[in-house]
């Protein structure tokens, strides 16, 4: 977490240390740029070798980072079995507080941003 101050709030810059590792920061971009959030319309998930794709890194690494959203409720992911679209997948999305964190961490991207430029 970053201690300098945020100069729209007077307030410190806080980074989420969930999202804030690279290729976690990546997962929660690809998946709302994708359109894969829960919400209140009809559930959007991504395949589990595209995001590993889009993400860039092996499954085992993925799988970890995953894990850890998950725990922290920002991703949900699930399996079918008795699907026509890919039986045995995985799919994955962003939850809706994900969404919110990932909202607020590329806010306090931002800032510090704001920061380096002045």
């Amino acid at each position: 977490m970053s201690t300098q101050s945020d100069p729209d709030n007077s307030g410190p810059i806080s980074l989420d240390p969930v999202i804030h590792p690279l290729d976690r920061l990546k997962i929660c971009v690809a998946l709302q740029s994708a359109g894969a959030v829960e919400g209140d319309g009809p559930a959007r998930e991504m395949k589990l070798s595209v995001l590993r794709d889009l993400v860039g890194c092996d499954e085992d690494v993925l799988s970890a980072h995953l894990s850890t959203l998950q725990v922290q409720r920002y991703v949900s992911q699930g399996r079918e079995y008795r699907s026509p679209r890919c039986p045995g997948s995985v799919w994955v999305s962003l939850t809706a507080r994900g969404a919110e964190s990932l909202a607020s961490h590329v806010q306090a991207l931002e800032a510090v941003a704001a920061l380096v430029e002045d």
